[in-house]
């Protein structure tokens, strides 16, 4: 749910520039309040109401490491009556992000029927910088309305279509064992709602393996070391979830469809544990102090490793101050089906993508703000659109919008001029929130989220059809992850105001066009994909 974007810390132009890979890890870290529903239950709605009744109450609790060394506690707990489930999520963690850390806490409290289907979830996201509040409730099996609640800004509501009952990713392990036997190779398909993004999006969910896991299921307090320490093991048998393509869901589930462990990119790790061990030897240690604690503090041993250079790809040196105005390079290591590589500045052969800076012609429009093409607004609707957190209709927003732009009528200009703005009006700060135009605005300060969310908010305000772009950036001989705006002038031209590059650079790789609702799919490339550069001019 939280989206903390890292800056990275090098000297120079590279001080400037902001990176999305620990959002996408932390989105998952703090996705505690993911919202779906089970197509595959469509059928078996009558098995799965059943079914559900043998669901008692349980309380799990666990232990967030990164590289073997704890950074974090969660917990899920399950509470039943006659008529419903109640369901609280809670998840807090010191992310080691460019030598800091940056702590990340949330909660979510859902309740569903009988049958699992969703009644009403508030989740809230704790920090320093954008903590925020969604609530809502599901309108039978036709629409979810929710309220989004940032302090010091008015209230954002929005009703939100579905299909069939809407169930929660605490409850999806225990849904998918409860309509029948786990066995591997059978998958699920399901459709997610996330309230922090508020979007949709279907997933497949796939039985990967069967494994014995031993688990620690109490515990008893050292004197020698002051901490807590295993007592009993217990031997529990777990299945593997794992999403067939792009984000979701993927751990080890027992045969009550509790989480025994789950492992995401960047090394952080959930694994259940007693409770003492979970909670007590973390608040001990680094809870205590109610904030981030130095690195290298905490139990247990190994070294946190830093989540942005632990996502960075090497490439070596490219020439050219300003960054190359053409790239080509080699992709490898894993499969590019479903990413957006072709079309406009990038071409895609094979597996070698080349891209080009965008030339003066593309960037002259071939429209003005003063007067439009039939149909323009209809054709452009979704870039030009206000959405709950990028707020092109705010009137603050507006009216900054305007005064930057003047008189002026060329689109081009105007877009040049928000992407200087935006460069140099924004701080330029590691942030772990879900980035919000309005709040941006408020607090001058970011990365690369929260400078492409302003200037998109800000580029729709005045009229210019924008959209979000997610990749690869270099930086000092290596790739990072990084999202940046595209503007259509003539065609789509890449623009970062991180970077403060009018157009940017060849050496910004798009993988995704989209917000957050879309960045979760670069998931996949972490820890796989390979960058070797052939030429660069």
């Amino acid at each position: 749910m939280t989206s903390p974007l890292p800056v990275h810390p090098a000297p120079g132009r590279a001080r400037r520039r902001a990176l999305t890979a620990v959002a996408i890890l932390a989105a998952w870290a703090v996705g505690v309040g993911l919202l779906i529903r089970r197509e595959y239950f469509r059928e078996s709605a009558a098995v799965l109401a059943e079914a559900a009744l043998r669901l008692g109450p349980s309380t799990s609790f666990y232990v967030v490491e990164q590289d073997g060394r704890q950074i974090g506690y969660a917990s899920t707990t399950i509470d039943t009556s006659r008529t419903q489930f109640e369901v609280t999520d809670y998840f807090t963690a010191d992310l080691p992000v460019a030598g800091q850390e940056f702590r990340a806490s949330a909660r979510s409290v859902i309740t569903t029927s009988r049958a699992l289907a969703l009644q009403t979830f508030a989740v809230t996201v704790e920090n320093a910088v954008a903590p925020m509040e969604v609530t809502g409730r599901a309108e039978g099996d036709s629409a979810v309305s929710f309220t989004l609640q940032v302090p010091g800004q008015p209230a954002d509501s929005q009703r939100l279509a579905v299909q069939g009952p809407i169930l929660l990713p605490t409850l999806i392990p225990a849904a998918a064992m409860l309509v029948g036997d786990p066995e591997v190779g059978r998958t699920v398909t399901v459709a997610s709602f996330d309230p922090t993004t508020m979007a949709a999006k279907d997933l497949t969910l796939r039985f990967a393996a069967e494994s014995l896991f031993a688990l620690v299921d109490s515990a008893r307090f050292d004197s020698s070391t002051m901490a807590f320490v295993p007592a009993l093991v217990d031997t529990v048998r777990a299945w593997k979830l794992e999403p067939t393509e792009g984000q979701g869901f993927s751990g080890w589930v027992d045969a009550q469809g509790r989480v025994v462990q789950a492992t995401q990119p960047g090394g952080i790790t959930l694994k259940r544990m007693a409770y003492e061990i979970a909670f007590e030897n973390w608040r001990r240690t680094r809870g205590a102090s109610g904030g981030p604690a130095r690195a290298g503090a905490g139990a247990g041993s190994g070294t946190i490793g830093d989540l942005l250079e632990g996502t960075a790809i090497a490439a070596g040196a490219l020439p050219g101050r300003d960054g190359p105005g053409e790239l080509r390079v080699r992709l490898s290591g894993t499969t590019l089906d479903g990413f957006d590589l072709q079309g406009g500045r990038q071409r895609l052969a094979g597996a070698e993508l080349t891209v080009r800076r965008e030339t003066r012609e593309v960037m002259d429009a071939d429209w003005s703000l003063a007067g439009r093409q039939a149909g323009f607004r209809t054709r452009f609707a979704a870039e030009l659109a206000s959405e709950p957190l990028l707020q092109a209709n705010d009137p603050a927003i507006v009216a900054l919008a305007v005064r930057i732009a003047g008189n002026e009528r060329d689109p081009r200009v105007v877009a040049e001029r928000l992407t200087r703005w935006v460069h140099d009006s924004l701080a330029k700060e590691i942030t772990i929130s879900v980035p919000n135009a309005v709040q941006v605005l408020r607090t001058r300060r970011g990365d690369c989220n929260e400078h492409t969310q302003l200037f998109t908010a800000l580029a729709r305000a005045v009229g210019i059809p924008t959209r979000i772009a997610t990749g690869l950036a270099y930086v000092n001989g290596k790739f990072y992850y990084h999202a940046w705006p595209e503007v259509r002038l003539r065609d789509w031209v890449a623009v970062d105001p991180t970077f403060g590059q009018f157009p940017a650079d060849a050496a910004h790789l798009r993988f995704v066009r989209g917000g957050l609702t879309r960045q979760g799919e670069l998931l996949r490339l972490v820890g796989t994909l390979r960058i070797e550069v052939l030429d660069a001019r």
